[in-house]
């Protein structure tokens, strides 16, 4: 499959990069941290503990996830969340979710069946390139200063702990893929990042 992987922490600049890479491309555009994030969603909306590996794993299973192209419409056991999943209360719990190697093991065979069915995408998440889509025709970390990251999450000051929660837990941990171009984005505009990455295509 055509699958370009996007890799990177929150605030890099994945989003907007695998946006506009994918309109320019023709691909479709998986949002991978959304997954996470409806499941995070659905895991406070039925009060179960973050930490309740069992019971997140049966959840991630069993519940009706869907994603638009892009995460512009996101439903899980349909439930419009796509505007409820950006809120702090899921992003203070999405890393803890997350890191259940049940719930990443059932995440990663949903993101390879929307691939699938699409015939390719670009990707982006934190495990992209390392575990869902090792072969991958492009691999991409991204990164830039922690200030700036924050700076173009609006302040969020967790930043850093979700950075280390992501990068030290057991299961698909961020790392750089091997094969990976990274590219800090810190003092670079969108369309030259996109420019060199069509380029590597």
């Amino acid at each position: 499959m055509n699958v370009v992987a996007i890799d990177g922490p929150g605030g890099a600049g994945k989003s907007t990069v695998a946006r506009r890479l994918a309109a320019r491309a023709g691909l479709a555009h998986l949002d991978t941290g959304a997954m996470y994030r409806a499941l995070t969603w659905a895991v406070l909306d039925a009060g179960i503990d973050p930490a309740d590996a069992e019971a997140i794993t049966t959840l991630s299973r069993e519940a009706r996830l869907e994603l638009a192209d892009g995460a512009r419409e996101v439903t899980i056991d349909g439930r419009d969340v796509t505007v409820a999943i950006r809120g702090p209360e899921v992003s203070a719990a999405v890393s803890a979710v997350s890191a259940h190697p049940g719930v990443r093991e059932e995440m990663v065979r949903r993101q390879r069946q929307w691939v699938a069915d699409r015939g390719g995408a670009v990707v982006e998440g934190r495990d992209i390139g390392s575990v869902v889509f090792p072969g991958a025709r492009l691999k991409v970390y991204l990164t830039a200063s922690e200030e700036e990251r924050i700076r173009r999450r609006r302040g969020e000051a967790d930043l850093a702990r979700r950075d280390r929660l992501d990068s030290t837990r057991a299961a698909s941990p961020l790392t750089v893929a091997d094969g990976s171009v990274v590219i800090d984005t810190t003092d670079l505009g969108v369309e030259e990042i996109v420019d060199r990455l069509m380029s590597a295509l």
